[in-house]
């Protein structure tokens, strides 16, 4: 069976969404506070390796970046944001759109499920301080039928 990651057209497929992601978080007015400070130039690639890496691609976020301890700390102790992370899921639907992924197709829900769980869920875990986020966490795995042991 394909995995999500070669569904999703592979690393290209994945930086496109993550490219079209990217623009509407910027261009949201409650999302784009969480990158007001700037954020890494190659932003777009790193999200893109993360998401291939969580998909079913190979472990490039891991061998290039860090695990993912390192990738909740930067996301951690800014508190709890709801409505910044429904936001956030609404611009990934949009971005689903930009990228020309039809309503209602098992990719499209497949993808939508994992980012909103890694949204709301694994991102948001550590709202108090990034000093929370135990040392040696692995990227959560996620397939068609959703997160993986």
């Amino acid at each position: 069976m394909q995995t999500v990651y070669e569904a999703a057209g592979a690393i290209d497929g994945l930086r496109r969404l993550a490219r079209a992601w990217h623009a509407r978080v910027l261009d949201d007015e409650v999302v784009s506070h969480a990158f007001r400070h700037g954020f890494h130039p190659q932003h777009v690639d790193r999200l893109a390796a993360y998401w291939a890496e969580a998909l079913g691609g190979p472990p490039a976020y891991t061998a290039a970046f860090g695990d993912e301890t390192s990738l909740l700390r930067i996301h951690s102790g800014n508190g709890v944001h709801e409505e910044m992370d429904q936001r956030a899921i609404a611009c990934f639907d949009q971005a689903l759109s930009d990228i020309g992924l039809a309503a209602g197709s098992p990719l499209r829900q497949t993808l939508h499920d994992y980012f909103a769980w890694a949204t709301t869920t694994a991102m948001a875990r550590y709202p108090r301080s990034a000093a929370d986020v135990p040392a040696g966490l692995r990227i959560p795995q996620w397939s068609w039928n959703g997160p993986q042991p």
